[in-house]
């Protein structure tokens, strides 16, 4: 019987890790290569846009190799830089994108109405 059915994990373990502090010059390849070791890897992304250099989204076959992955690549040195691993945690991903939105909605209707408050008065 494998081992691995019987461990319990924390709720923020997933498949998905989400990488920041990388040299914004890697390739995929390179990035295969590291994150490889610990297991099979369905899908890396790197980012390519200015607001996405430099970050990465590693997605494993396995949650357990995806654990290992970012207990050990954390703080892993990188052309002198220390990778930033994380679970990646949708809720969290999205709530600065719902913040800004709504605050877009507010200064329109603040707008249209033309009231001012103490901030932009």
């Amino acid at each position: 019987m494998n081992k691995r059915n019987n461990i319990r994990l924390p709720p923020e373990v997933n498949r998905l890790l989400y990488v920041r502090n990388l040299p914004y010059k890697i390739t995929s390849e390179e990035m295969y290569d590291i994150f490889g070791k610990y297991g099979a890897i369905r899908q890396i992304r790197v980012g390519n846009t200015p607001e996405t250099r430099g970050t990465a989204f590693v997605v494993y076959e396995d949650i357990f190799d995806a654990k290992n992955a970012c207990d050990h690549l954390s703080g892993f040195n990188v052309c002198n830089r220390y990778l930033v691993v994380l679970y990646y945690q949708s809720n969290k991903a999205f709530k600065r994108l719902d913040v800004d939105k709504k605050q877009d909605e507010l200064n329109n209707i603040k707008s249209k109405y033309n009231l001012k408050t103490p901030e932009n008065a």
